[in-house]
């Protein structure tokens, strides 16, 4: 008699805990990602998406991107009630291996929902303003070659700066300021070996963070981005370096930076031309490398 109790006692227990599981289980809906543009951020990066749910971001899973700009997953699993009620979908760049279960300051694209679909595009890459109305010059001379008050020394084919010559130059450089997260760096690209960069920067009127290649005369600079092209040539590349015809680009690139590469983000594009300073050499808009897409609940 007194098993029969316990068996029964035992089995009511089971249906009670099966019942309660039941109730505690999440209702999940698929949320489907479209995104075009994006590229491949190597092994120690992935992007997250993240919706927002009464001003809080909630993760919508993390993927990764090949070398061939297809994602490695597009439909995702969310809680059905807070994606029912989220009001915007943002995507970040995170550590693959992530200790903050918060967004990085990296946030890519952005967009608010319009019934089910929200159409992202560039995030709060800047902290104000957007890259519609973004432009520049910039002029080719060598002044860490110089003495300082020597002038031209012949060889102002073999430098790079942003902005308009003077004495001294100032910034040509039309672009937002960065929100945390985000850098500009300049580049010259070789046909043939690949870009170099000119050293990274956050503002236009003051000297970039890199000076590795110039020369010994001035090796600090002038109070504006860029680079003279003497030293320490990387493997493929043959100093001095004639920037004549070359194409320059400014990229914003993530911070900590995921590939040595330029980022996919390339506001500005521009060619130089045979003349060297005091000419001056314009930038254009380059919005094509700008990812977009479509995020459906």
């Amino acid at each position: 008699m007194i098993k029969k109790m316990f068996l029964g006692l035992a089995l009511g227990f089971f249906a009670i805990s099966c019942s309660n599981d039941d109730d505690a289980t999440v209702a999940l809906s698929n949320l489907n990602v479209n995104l075009n543009g994006l590229e491949n951020l190597g092994s120690d990066f992935v992007y997250e998406g993240w919706i927002i749910v009464n001003g809080s971001p909630v993760s919508t899973g993390t993927f990764t991107v090949n070398d061939s700009g297809a994602l490695s997953r597009t439909s995702f699993a969310v809680n059905s009630d807070q994606l029912a009620a989220a009001t915007a979908f943002v995507l970040s760049i995170e550590p693959t291996v992530d200790p903050d279960p918060a967004p990085a300051p990296t946030k890519l694209l952005a967009g608010d929902f319009s019934g089910n679909t929200a159409t992202v595009g560039l995030g709060p890459v800047t902290s104000t303003g957007d890259f519609n109305n973004a432009s520049g010059v910039f002029f080719l001379r060598t002044p860490t070659d110089e003495a300082p008050g020597s002038g031209d020394n012949g060889n102002d084919h073999y430098g790079v700066w942003y902005g308009t010559p003077g004495m001294p130059p100032t910034s040509g450089l039309n672009l937002p300021p960065l929100a945390d997260g985000w850098k500009y760096e300049g580049w010259v690209v070789v046909d043939g070996v690949g870009p170099l960069t000119t050293g990274t920067f956050t503002g236009f009127d003051t000297a970039d963070e890199s000076n590795r290649f110039s020369g010994t005369e001035n090796n600090a600079g002038p109070p504006i981005p860029g680079e003279d092209f003497f030293l320490n040539a990387p493997d493929g590349f043959t100093f001095p370096l004639d920037v004549r015809g070359r194409t320059i680009v400014i990229s914003v690139e993530p911070y900590p930076d995921n590939s040595p590469a330029p980022f996919l983000l390339k506001p500005l594009v521009g060619t130089a031309g045979n003349d060297t300073a005091p000419a001056t050499h314009d930038f254009n808009l380059n919005a094509a490398s700008f990812p977009t897409g479509t995020i459906v609940r």
